[in-house]
Formats: C-alpha cells, structure tokens, sequence
C-alpha cells in the first residue's frame, strides 16, 4: 500500500509538471496557432460552401466538420493531418531529453517509480492534447452557431462529441508512438525524424501499396474486369491491409460519425440493402457499432505502443 500510494504521488507530480511545461511551452503555443488558424480556414470555406447549396439538411451543423471548398480540404482533413504533428511534437524528446540534460538519473533518484515517471509523461501529453480539441471543438460549435444562425441538434452535438473523443484517441497513437521512439533513440533529431518518416509511411504510402499488396495476393478476375467491377476478394484484402494504418481507422470512423447514411464501412452487398430504406439516417448507436472496431483497432494500439515502450524504458540502463 506504501509503493502504491508513493507511485501515485510521484505520477502526480510528474504530471502536472509536464502538462505546465507543455501548456508553456513555446513549442506547443505555435502548434496550438498553426492549428487553430489552419482549422479557421477551413471551417470559414466550409459555412461559405453551406450558406451557397445547403437547402433543408438535418445535420446541418455536422456539415461543418466534412464540408470543403476549393483550394480548401475539409475540416476533418485538416485534423487528420495536423493532430498527428501535435502528438509527435510533444513527445518526440519526451525521455530522451532528460537523457540528453542529464536529469533522468536525478528523477529516479527520487522517490517516483519508473513507470509514475512514463505514465506521468504520457498522461501529461494526452491532457494537454485533449484541452486543445476541446478548445477547437467549442470553438467550431461556436463560430458555426455564431454564422449560421441554426441551433444544432441534440443528435449533432452527441456525434461531434463521439468524434472528439475519437480525435482524441487517435492523437494518443502517435503520442504513444512518439513516446517510444523517443526511448528506443537517444537523439531527440533522429526520434522526430523517425516518427515522422513512419507518420508519412502509414498515412500516404500504405494505402498505395496497400492496393498494389491485393492485387498481388488476389489478382483481379477478368469476369468483374469486363463489367467494370473490382473483385470482391481483391477490395475486401486492400481494405484489410490498408486499416494496419491509424489514419485509415480514423477516416472510417469519422464517415460512421458524421455521415449518418452510412450504413458500412467497405462493400456493400445488395443482402445487406434488403429492407434499408436508402438516404435514411441511422441512429447514433448504429453509426457507433459500424465503427466500433475501428475504435477498438486505434485504442488496441496506442495501448500497444506504449506497453513496448514501457517495457524497454524498464530494461534500460539510466546513467548520469
């Protein structure tokens, strides 16, 4: 009970210290601007594209977060690219510059645990990651309320909610994959670097090699090829490879979310349109368990991710 109540003292301790010394930091203050100016942008292209050919539309302020108007992407775009570089620029020196200042053996010396210490850190980044969409989240809620001049739905409000929270675990991936690169790699350059080449590996490059992959494994039959059709066998592998990548999982789930006519999330058979009224939104449960297994893929692997970290942070040496 001693080391217990000790663990949760120093996990408190490092907590707090790091969330102060991210919510200070110059580094996240310019992350927070390039955000919010980017995600300004965005939403401002997406009122002026709903105020232009929305007519009667029931999730009118869902449209906020999926609408774009060139040259601009869509509000949800934008999250998927830039939440990624948050996380990762929070996290990339998060051990290795105590290692690089000389201050991880003076921590340890201390009474805080190890694990207080990696648990502490990762908990101070998600914290400080979620004040940021929630702030951004109210934000949108807001401008949207303020320019459009429609009250959203209690409907809407609950889905756009459900889709912070997914925001928010998906930022913790790369948090936790962050965090354990910045274990693995004593140079703070070479764990950014490296976390980002793979960011750019799993977001971009996989779901082209994804499809090459299927058609390699299960070449396309030339009997669907003449209708003008894929192969089913040949979609249904490239959608299961192209989901190893979190930003595959994301997208999925924010379609289930703010789309409420989306009934799946890959081929649809026509057994499965029998009695399905087409255009006709389904609850918010029924989008919720479309994409649960999505949700349960990226929760799955920020919990891997920084289980492997926490092992090997555990097995290594910490010198002065």
């Amino acid at each position: 009970m001693q080391r217990e109540g000790s663990a949760f003292a120093g996990l408190g301790v490092v907590m707090l210290k790091e969330l102060c010394d991210h919510l200070t930091s110059t580094r996240m203050r310019v992350l927070e601007w390039l955000v919010v100016l980017v995600a300004l942008a965005a939403l401002y292209g997406a009122i002026q594209q709903i105020k232009d050919t929305t007519a009667e539309d029931p999730f009118l302020f869902l449209r906020l977060f999926t609408t774009s108007r060139d040259p601009l992407p869509s509000f949800v775009s934008f999250l998927s690219f830039l939440v990624p570089l948050m996380a990762i620029g929070l996290g990339f020196d998060a051990v290795n510059g105590e290692h690089n200042r000389r201050t991880l053996s003076r921590i340890l010396s201390q009474p805080i645990y190890r694990d207080a210490l990696l648990f502490g850190k990762f908990l101070a980044g998600l914290v400080t990651l979620s004040i940021s969409l929630v702030t951004l989240w109210l934000l949108v809620i807001g401008l949207g309320l303020l320019m459009i001049g429609i009250p959203p739905g209690a409907e809407e409000i609950a889905r756009s909610f459900v889709f912070l929270l997914v925001t928010i675990v998906y930022a913790g991936v790369w948090l936790a994959l962050a965090l354990l690169f910045s274990i693995l790699f004593r140079s703070a350059a070479t764990a950014a670097l490296v976390t980002l080449g793979l960011w750019l590996l799993v977001t971009f490059i996989w779901p082209v090699l994804a499809g090459a992959l299927a058609q390699i494994f299960v070449p396309p039959d030339p009997r669907y090829m003449a209708l003008g059709l894929q192969t089913p066998g040949t979609v249904e592998l490239e959608q299961i490879l192209a989901r190893f990548s979190p930003a595959t999982l994301y997208a999925e789930v924010v379609v289930a979310l703010l789309d409420p006519t989306t009934r799946a999330l890959g081929p649809i058979y026509l057994s499965q349109l029998q009695g399905a009224v087409l255009g006709a939104p389904l609850p918010l449960g029924e989008s919720i368990l479309i994409a649960w297994p999505q949700m349960v893929g990226m929760i799955a692997t920020a919990i891997l991710l920084f289980v492997v970290g926490y092992v090997i942070f555990q097995r290594q040496e910490v010198r002065a």
